[in-house]
């Protein structure tokens, strides 16, 4: 049933575009309408933290822009005439064909055209993107699923001991995906470990795509986002994994975090605690020295936090303010279009984060219901914690709430290598808290 949200936090299925563009190396050519590849630009990189267009991005991606003319007759001839430019004009290690809307209805054979390009020698792959498919959640793990199965292909793992593929962060999406990902890779290879991480400055690009077969295991640092992914490779090469459902942020959670990718690896202990030791002795310090601050802080303090988010950042988050920094929970809202069929895992973790504090979780894409609900909860004399978006900033106003813009869309900060996974991100994420909280009352 057709429905209007209000204030949507996520892209349509098209929205891929940015996780080929998170590749070295790939570029994306998009047999869609005119507009589509500018205004998911826009909301995935201008709106997440003006994140540039990078080398293939923004204005650079190839696009049939498909008329009435394509509609009527057929737009396979113009997605040949728009390969056919890139190849001579762009240099790229994998070309991406993506299809909108008005190419999935009108029933153009791309996968056909991608072939006869593949016979000639070409690297490329296509992937029917057209956005009623769903969110660009999907749209990422479709992108992989054609790389996997297009352009690595069937072939023998040579397994290399220690290597692991990470599937965590939605490039783009998640407007810190790029330090989140580089985090994850620090943590892993400080306990002996090497990580493929696939996106962003830090990854080996399309050569390091090509070694995702002979990974040891995959490791999914998400509550939903990359099982699929995760299942296709064991199906695929055999490839066992990990699912780690709730991102660590802060000392407790990393620690954690650490301690249960290292038994699954059979690494060294003792190796594994020499490092959680550093790194909490490192975290511990700063929090101890700013104990003074929590303490006798005369600004006031957040009574209940209250997620407006993904669910990977809502769990995260959770955990975090709850057992580390002991503010309560409030109602957690989760935008992400979460398929239903992890909804329930997804409560079962909020569940597991404490034994004495329940969580109260709703599933909710529209941000004018979230805000009513918002003005109905009872508050009592607790000033509330908002972490969401730039939509909600007129709440948190209203409310005379504190806030933090975290989440899609963030207009309201320019991100670089920022990120909020392992110690130092939970370190951030109290910076960046009661940096807000001081601006607004100091």
């Amino acid at each position: 049933m057709t429905k209007v949200v209000e204030q949507p936090r996520h892209y349509c299925t098209l929205g891929a575009q940015q996780s080929v563009i998170a590749i070295k190396g790939a570029i994306p050519i998009l047999h869609s309408g005119p507009g589509c590849g500018v205004k998911l630009f826009r909301g995935l990189s201008n709106d997440s933290g003006y994140q540039g267009t990078g080398y293939s991005g923004g204005g650079t991606i190839p696009c049939t822009n498909s008329t009435e003319r394509e509609v009527v007759f057929g737009g396979e001839k113009r997605l040949r005439e728009v390969i056919d430019g890139t190849l001579k004009v762009l240099k790229g290690e994998l070309f991406v064909v993506l299809t909108g809307c008005t190419s999935d209805i009108v029933g153009d054979d791309v996968g056909q055209i991608v072939r006869d390009y593949k016979d000639q020698g070409v690297p490329i792959v296509y992937a029917e993107t057209g956005g009623f498919k769903g969110t660009n959640f999907k749209g990422h793990e479709l992108v992989i699923k054609a790389i996997i199965d297009q352009f690595i292909g069937e072939r023998s793992p040579n397994v290399k001991k220690g290597l692991v593929n990470v599937w965590a962060s939605v490039p783009y999406q998640d407007s810190f995906w790029a330090g989140n990902l580089s985090q994850i890779k620090y943590l892993l290879e400080s306990i002996g470990l090497k990580a493929n991480i696939l996106f962003g400055p830090e990854s080996g690009g399309v050569e390091e795509l090509n070694t995702i077969p002979d990974a040891e295991f995959n490791l999914v640092v998400s509550p939903w986002v990359g099982i699929e992914t995760a299942e296709l490779l064991k199906k695929k090469y055999g490839t066992p994994y990990l699912h780690y459902a709730v991102p660590p942020i802060g000392a407790k959670e990393t620690s954690k975090f650490l301690r249960t990718v290292a038994e699954f690896a059979k690494l060294d202990s003792s190796k594994v605690e020499d490092f959680i030791r550093k790194e909490e002795d490192n975290f511990y310090y700063y929090l101890e020295r700013s104990a003074d601050f929590f303490l006798e802080f005369r600004y006031s303090i957040p009574g209940r936090f209250f997620n407006i988010a993904d669910s990977f950042y809502a769990l995260g988050i959770s955990q975090f303010l709850l057992n580390e920094l002991g503010i309560i929970p409030g109602e957690q809202y989760i935008t992400d279009d979460a398929p239903e069929k992890y909804q329930k895992d997804i409560k079962d973790e909020f569940d597991r984060l404490s034994p004495t504090r329940k969580f109260e979780v709703f599933f909710e894409e529209d941000g004018g219901k979230i805000h009513d609900r918002l003005r109905k909860y009872n508050h009592g004399t607790h000033i509330p914690l908002i972490l969401g978006s730039s939509w909600d900033r007129d709440i948190i106003k209203e409310l005379n709430a504190f806030g933090i813009n975290i989440t899609l869309p963030v207009m309201h900060r320019l991100v670089l290598n920022g990120e909020y996974l392992g110690y130092n991100g939970g370190l951030r994420l109290i910076e960046d808290i009661y940096g807000n909280i001081l601006e607004t009352y100091k």
